[in-house]
């Protein structure tokens, strides 16, 4: 009985230290990403989803802290994350109310990254679990997959270069399933005007995917509120 005493409580040692290895690397991202205050971003989006043919786009993002963000298109179809919360590097990263775990390495378009399995301990979460896969060596998130209660698991892929040292990325890959036509939550599908709904039952267990490929950030140059009304 003591020998099983004993091993349980090493086992409940050693996730009580994975997990605090664990946010101690997430805190380490986090405080990357928080150099920036704000910043403007320009690039091109595109839309690939089976049976909608939509042109690329360019688009303007900005971003202020805390959580302000804001994406605009010069028109087209787009599918974006509403108020752009899934697009935005920042709000991957969860340091409030969540038990991080240890699950293991991986490599991500040839980078070895450290896999790290968040679980919200808030009950009312959407999120069921999120897992990170994170550059350990350069602090930044290379791939993210979030699963949630009600919308279904979407996957964000990321790739960086020159502004890694504030931990953006140069392009954004969000990938989602279309069953169904439900897309992850906070996900719309837009349309200009005079465009027509295509028909839902094309989309049914088909992938969906949206691409940001930025040219360029402007950073901590200060952003007016206005622009996020």
């Amino acid at each position: 009985m003591k020998r099983l005493l004993i091993f349980f409580l090493m086992i409940a040692f050693c996730v009580r230290a994975t997990a605090q290895d664990m946010s101690a690397l997430i805190n380490k991202v986090k405080a990357k990403l928080d150099q920036v205050n704000d910043y403007t971003a320009e690039g091109v989006l595109k839309t690939d989803v089976t049976f909608i043919k939509a042109p690329a786009g360019k688009v303007k993002v900005y971003f202020k802290k805390p959580d302000k963000f804001k994406l605009k298109k010069d028109g087209g179809i787009s599918i974006l994350p509403k108020g752009g919360v899934s697009m935005n590097t920042g709000s991957m990263i969860m340091t409030d109310n969540f038990v991080a775990l240890a699950a293991g390495e991986s490599v991500v378009e040839g980078v070895k990254t450290k896999v790290v399995k968040m679980l919200p301990t808030d009950e009312n979460s959407d999120i069921v679990l999120s897992t990170l896969y994170i550059d350990e060596t350069n602090l930044l998130v290379r791939k993210t997959i979030t699963t949630t209660k009600d919308n279904g698991t979407y996957e964000i892929g990321l790739t960086y270069g020159k502004y890694s040292n504030y931990g953006l990325p140069d392009k954004i890959v969000f990938s989602f399933n279309t069953k169904d036509y439900k897309l992850p939550k906070g996900v719309t599908l837009e349309f200009d005007e005079g465009e027509k709904n295509p028909n839902t039952d094309k989309l049914k267990n088909k992938k969906g995917k949206v691409e940001i490929t930025y040219s360029s950030y402007a950073i901590n140059k200060g952003i007016d509120d206005g622009v996020f009304k």
